[in-house]
């Protein structure tokens, strides 16, 4: 491609780095629709707005692709999980080339994928091929400069993991969660949500190998304290044998706190919090001294489990203080 070809180029044309690689086999396809506001569809009509204009406020990357095309299909989703964890570095354009092929011609593409970075209106850089996660993150870092607010980027990024979980669009926070921990490794909050979805996944040794690989100054991070307590709790109550034998104890003998206590322990691991807070009160109500005060210490724990702003935590412990202080 050259400024002969090129109807956007400025004077002298633009370097273009045209890499080939095989496809990544474990590239992500993401569980959803990504964030509008960094990645889009274009088409011709749409193309100046969208790219060109777009690009004058900071670098807009086109992705040119078809259905068609294999390798497409592996490039696309690792460069939307690059550009989220750009977190506003650059914006993603991608171009359905059987839809829209003028707009590739005229930048005199002739193989995809291709993929093209605009700053100011005009093309600057490119690769072409379905090229590594690594190579996609360096050429953003490239072509997106010294943006500032790397921080604040993250932050925003991070704000849509958790969106897409209050939504319950767990693959998708994790897949954000990944990209961040792509660009910045040691991200406590990105650490803690992904570990927090794989224990809520069942992967209880793959969330605690995350944690465990947590700089030593970061380990006492609330967020990270909270899924080492998930941790804790389930390896425990995965010791307690059948909850409805527990169950069956209960029913021939109330005051069998040591059935309750054990029911507790499996209710909270099964995410019944509501009714293993309620087990445990029971006991401190019925004997505070039981265990030297072990049904209040633990659900103590169970506070710091499930976090100071979880419904049953607030309303546990208020019931708590009205056992105590009453």
């Amino acid at each position: 491609m050259n400024s002969r070809d090129n109807p956007f180029a400025q004077q002298g044309g633009y370097s273009t780095t045209v890499q080939y690689a095989q496809p990544e086999p474990n590239a992500l396809r993401p569980a959803g629709e990504p964030p509008a506001d960094l990645i889009k569809d274009t088409t011709t009509a749409a193309f100046t707005a969208d790219v060109l204009q777009e690009s004058r406020k900071q670098p807009v990357l086109v992705d040119f692709w078809a259905p068609w095309c294999g390798p497409c299909k592996q490039l696309t989703p690792a460069l939307e999980k690059a550009v989220r964890a750009a977190g506003g570095a650059v914006k993603l354009v991608k171009m359905n080339i059987d839809d829209h092929p003028s707009i590739a011609g005229q930048l005199g593409i002739q193989s995809i994928p291709a993929v093209i970075a605009f700053k100011n209106g005009q093309p600057v850089d490119g690769f072409m091929g379905a090229v590594p996660e690594s190579q996609i993150a360096e050429f953003i870092r490239k072509v997106g400069g010294s943006n500032g607010g790397g921080a604040n980027r993250i932050a925003e990024v991070l704000a849509q993991a958790g969106e897409a979980l209050a939504a319950g669009d767990a693959d998708m926070a994790a897949q954000i969660y990944n990209a961040v921990l792509d660009q910045a490794p040691d991200n406590v909050d990105a650490i803690a949500g992904l570990a927090g979805i794989l224990f809520d996944q069942g992967e209880l040794d793959a969330a605690a190998e995350l944690l465990a690989g947590v700089p030593e100054g970061a380990k006492e991070v609330p967020a990270l304290a909270a899924v080492r307590a998930k941790l804790a709790l389930a390896r425990e109550a995965a010791k307690l044998g059948d909850p409805a034998a527990l169950e069956r104890r209960l029913a021939e003998n109330p005051k069998d706190h040591d059935a309750r206590f054990d029911l507790a322990m499996i209710q909270n691991v099964q995410g019944n919090r509501s009714e293993a807070a309620d087990n445990l009160l029971a006991i401190v109500k019925a004997d505070r001294t039981w265990r030297e005060d072990g049904a209040r210490q633990q659900l103590l724990k169970f506070f710091e489990a499930w976090g100071p702003a979880d419904e049953t935590t607030l309303s546990a412990r208020r019931r708590l203080s009205s056992l105590l202080f009453s």
